[in-house]
């Protein structure tokens, strides 16, 4: 084991200075620390770490010293830490003018903590804990790890770390909570030619003599441990320089112009929300890094100045990327630098907040696109759908409230959900609505302005709003969305009374699986729109009216789609926003549609009502219209999985409906082609195939002989359309096809692209065979169970059942924090109850109690879907025979 030159990094340390970046006098935490959930002991603090590291990437294990500037707060005679994978040598606490203290060290493996005990009391005061200590290099996004990908030169490896949520303590021994905030200086010892890159700017470099070189790095501003970042390897780096911030991409060699929109998109979205939040961005630098490979449950993660994501989220192939693949770059930048303020500049105190964090960058995300990139026509699409996108989980009994209690690690791995991510922007979106943006933005300026450099809990932005927007009874509503789980329902009807439309408004509950259940109570924002044009606002505290004027009012509730609830019209009322749902503004004609479906689904309305309402959006109606048509008449082929003779009938029927739009899109651009009608091309393209459309199926297959002959001849807009309908079709001789241009390619995107179809085929054989292949060194660690998963999406059973059979293999491809999640997620498209059992009998034996959220979610989707489908069927059947089906 070589060690680090410790007088090299303290000299140079001492030269590029003792202070982290200036904090504001408001920067202590918002909460005294007896009330922040912790897992440690209170008594000691950590201010300030500096970290000296190597890493040895060729035996894939690092060594460390890290010397941590600590407060003890109460008499103690021991300290208490996060640690996990780490073996500890010489351990020192020092005290000035005081005699270092050698403690003894014990490690709880389990609990995640190393445990320092002294013979004598440590009194109040300030100490030095010095540590020499090494640690593991994985495989997979957990602490440090490495990703190797094919090169022109030979595979190459990189190294990178994923600390969010409880993973800094896989790289050093600290105090690995978000209310342990301290500054971080890090020093690392690597090869000459590598790129070696952190959080803050290099502050200096120093050969070593032997190929080595030591870089420090310039301290960072007091944060959580989980946004300390560690890259290196045989990088490319390209930069621009906006209002005192150099921003840069950092990419395998070569690569880096791929990531030019990237760059271009954090500059765009880094003017924006130095505007929006009022507080400027504090670093001096804002670095991307593309990684190769993936990971099963994120794309990029928000270390401050050094965001990582994966290179298909940051990165544009000319030669194969799309529009879609557009708007995933700047989502994702856009939802990463949102972070920089919620999140990093301000951190929850504990997970319980997580979405604070999460639910308000997906709300920017979404805003900052919109506003950034009207050309791509997502106003109607996400109004819809932010609103409606958690709703599935919400309403079933295995949901959870916003806010949330997280009592251990993998319950705070459990919190970056659909309710975390989803409801938590939909919420943010109708409370702005209900507030008005002005007052929303001046609140959260203010949050922002008071918590910075500190911890925050979700009370405390709500506070800031209700200053913001008096009169409102804010807080109430934000408590009832965010402290109490489910989704309001909100029944509608109205009446001509004296000349005017007088509608009723009462509040119940939409849930899926508990039909007997009594309701919550919300305070509800409801906008309510006649045929004048003009919304009236309410709050519907169980029941409330309003009036609009005339009696022959199209009333439609939650106008502009922004509220967190279903509405269930009255018939009367539903028929009339039937016959008059063309002249509907698209947002609402989308918001009725998914309203419609999802009640009929459990039985609150006709399925005729939305399957009526599939059936009469005119051919030149709005792409996004099309694109829901598509979902609707293309899913009635699951509720009949098992009696083929039905099936064929109904293929052929959603056929008819969706063939002639199709026949108006063509197969390629036209000019003038939006981004929606792109997509929508994409879709049907899909839904035909996956209906058995022949016609499509032999253009296909055409288009795909011609890429193999020549890959420039598939466009990128087609491209993973075409190759997805391939896979799934495939036969031997082109899964083989598909398998040979996996192992010759050298583009680690592609690759992983390749092995991802290999994974896509009906075929059980084929299916088969991507899973024995997922157990091999060939697909790369971080594809393996990306596959799996893949695999599942048409063989649940075969999945789960070479996962369970093979557990100890696939535990090694699956981020260790995330297994509770990824087995019962295998079975979640299983119709058959068998499943159940199964997922079950595997949490019984292998995920601990307090981690069972996800399968019993799952084991609930799984008996829901069967009950439901079999109550469903006699009506959609019903009316498929009114079709002349």
């Amino acid at each position: 084991m070589r060690r680090i030159l410790t007088t090299a990094i303290a000299l140079a340390l001492a030269g590029a200075g003792n202070a982290a970046l200036a904090q504001p006098a408001a920067a202590a935490p918002a909460a005294a620390p007896a009330a922040v959930t912790t897992q440690l002991p209170r008594d000691v603090r950590p201010s300030n770490y500096d970290i000296e590291v190597e890493p040895h990437a060729e035996r894939m294990a690092f060594d460390g010293k890290v010397r941590i500037n600590v407060d003890v707060l109460a008499p103690t005679r021991s300290i208490t830490l996060n640690a996990a994978d780490l073996e500890f040598g010489t351990v020192r606490l020092e005290r000035a003018n005081g005699k270092a203290l050698v403690p003894k060290t014990r490690v709880d493996a389990a609990a995640q903590t190393a445990t320092f005990s002294f013979d004598q009391t440590l009194p109040v005061g300030s100490y030095l804990l010095a540590i020499e200590y090494s640690g593991k290099i994985g495989t997979q996004a957990n602490g440090l790890f490495a990703l190797d990908y094919p090169t022109d030169a030979g595979k190459k490896r990189a190294l990178y770390t994923q600390f969010e949520n409880s993973d800094a303590r896989r790289f050093i021994p600290s105090w690995d909570e978000p209310a342990h905030k301290a500054t971080f200086r890090l020093a690392v010892t690597a090869p000459s030619a590598q790129m070696v890159v952190s959080n803050m700017p290099v502050a200096s470099t120093h050969g070593l003599g032997d190929g080595r070189t030591l870089t420090l790095f310039k301290p960072s501003p007091k944060m959580s441990t989980y946004l300390l970042f560690l890259s290196m390897g045989e990088f490319d780096r390209a930069t621009l320089a906006d209002n005192g911030v150099e921003i840069g991409v950092i990419a395998q060699k070569g690569k880096a112009e791929q990531a030019r929109f990237a760059l271009e998109a954090s500059r765009d979205a880094l003017r924006e929300f130095n505007d929006y939040f009022g507080v400027k961005y504090p670093l001096p630098k804002l670095d991307n890094i593309a990684a190769p490979g993936r990971s099963q449950f994120f794309s990029a993660m928000e270390n401050w100045g050094a965001i990582f994501t994966f290179e298909s989220s940051l990165l544009l192939d000319p030669a194969i990327s799309n529009v879609s693949d557009q708007q995933r770059v700047f989502s994702t930048a856009a939802h990463e630098i949102a972070h920089q303020w919620f999140g990093n500049l301000v951190t929850m105190a504990w997970w319980d907040d997580l979405w604070l964090n999460e639910g308000f960058a997906t709300w920017m995300e979404g805003r900052t696109t919109r506003k950034l990139h009207p050309e791509w026509d997502t106003d109607s699409v996400d109004a819809a759908f932010t609103s409606r996108g958690a709703m599935g989980q919400d309403a079933f009994a295995t949901t959870h409230p916003v806010v949330q209690h997280v009592a251990t690690v993998e319950q705070a791995s459990q919190a970056f959900d659909g309710i975390t991510y989803g409801k938590g922007s939909a919420v943010i979106s109708m409370l702005e609505d209900y507030v008005g943006e002005t007052a929303w933005r001046n609140g959260v300026r203010s949050y922002i302005g008071k918590h910075a450099y500190g911890n925050a809990v979700t009370d405390d932005l709500w506070a800031e709003i209700e200053q913001a927007a008096p009169g409102k009874q804010f807080a109430a509503v934000a408590h009832d969305f965010t402290l109490q789980p489910g989704v309001p329902l909100i029944k509608a009807s109205s009446a001509c009374v004296d000349g005017s439309t007088r509608v009723q408004l009462e509040q119940g509950e939409y849930t899926v699986d508990r039909p007997d259940k009594t309701p919550l109570r919300w305070r509800v924002p409801v906008n309510v729109r006649g045929g004048d044009g003009k919304a009236v606002r309410v709050l519907v505290d169980g029941k409330a009216s309003v009036t609009l004027p005339g009696c022959d009012t199209l009333a439609l509730v939650n106008a502009g789609q922004k509220g967190y609830f279903r509405t269930l019209y009255a018939p009367a009322q539903f028929k009339a926003l039937r016959s008059g749902f063309a002249g509907l503004p698209v947002v609402d004609q989308m918001g009725l549609m998914l309203d419609t479906g999802a009640l009929a689904a459990v039985g609150l309305q006709p399925e005729s009502d939305s399957l009526d309402l599939a059936m009469q959006v005119p051919a030149d109606a709005a792409p996004e219209l099309w694109q829901m048509v598509a979902g609707s008449v293309g899913g009635l082929d699951d509720l009949f999985k098992g009696d083929a003779k039905r099936q064929d009938a109904i293929h052929a029927f959603a056929i008819k409906r969706l063939a002639p739009k199709f026949a108006q899109l063509g197969w390629d651009n036209r000019a003038g082609d939006s981004a929606a009608t792109r997509q929508l091309r994409n879709t049907l393209i899909s839904t035909l195939g996956g209906l058995g459309d022949a016609a499509v199926l032999v253009e296909a297959r055409r288009r795909f002989d011609a890429f193999l002959a020549d890959p420039a001849s598939l466009s990128p807009d087609l491209r993973r359309t075409v190759l997805g309908m391939v896979a799934r079709n495939a036969d031997v001789a082109t899964w083989e096809r598909l398998h040979a241009l996996a192992r010759q390619e050298k583009s680690s995107m592609l690759r992983d692209q390749y092995y991802g179809l290999l994974a896509r085929a009906k075929d059980k054989a084929l299916a088969q065979r991507a899973l024995d292949m997922t157990l091999t060194d060939e697909p790369g660690a971080t594809n393996g169970a990306g596959m799996i998963s893949a695999v599942s999406w048409e063989h649940p059973e075969l999945a789960f059942d070479f996962a369970a059979a093979h557990r100890e293999q696939v535990d090694k491809l699956v981020d260790s924090t995330s297994r509770a999640r990824f087995y019962p997620g295998l079975g979640s498209s299983a119709t058959d109850l068998s499943m159940v059992e199964k997922i079950n009998a595997f949490a019984e034996a292998h995920i601990a109690p307090t981690s069972r959220r996800d399968a019993e979610r799952v084991v609930n989707g799984i008996q829901t879907r069967v009950k439901l489908r079999q109550q469903r069927l006699p009506q959609v059947d019903a009316w498929l025979k009114q079709q002349g089906v």
